[in-house]
């Protein structure tokens, strides 16, 4: 028999299950699509396309896209007021801060 997930966790005690839930929301936290984060900053594809000086259609577009460019991006985020860092990451060494990548003042 199939058990759910949902069945699954109202199973286990209240305190693991509490425990559950509020990693699931850290790790959600922190993993966000471009839709995602603009709506978590409380921002309308208008708004974000007026602060851009770009079209709200331009907005739906950079959003529904896998590749993009990182000049792109980091206008995406500074607009929100947020700061972009690429990172590199390695099984043999610790993470790497990559710089002058997609910097508009370059």
């Amino acid at each position: 028999m199939v058990k759910t997930l949902n069945k699954k966790l109202s199973g286990l005690p209240e305190a693991r299950h509490e425990r559950i839930l509020t990693e699931a929301d850290r790790l959600y936290a922190e993993y966000l699509t471009l839709q995602e984060l603009r709506k978590a900053m409380k921002l309308t594809q208008e708004q974000l396309a007026e602060m851009l000086k770009i079209r709200q259609a331009t907005i739906a577009q950079t959003e529904k896209r896998s590749d993009l460019m990182l000049s792109t991006l980091r206008s995406y985020v500074e607009a929100m007021g947020g700061k972009l860092s690429l990172t590199a990451e390695f099984p043999d060494r610790g993470p790497v801060s990559l710089v002058g990548f997609g910097d508009l003042s370059d």
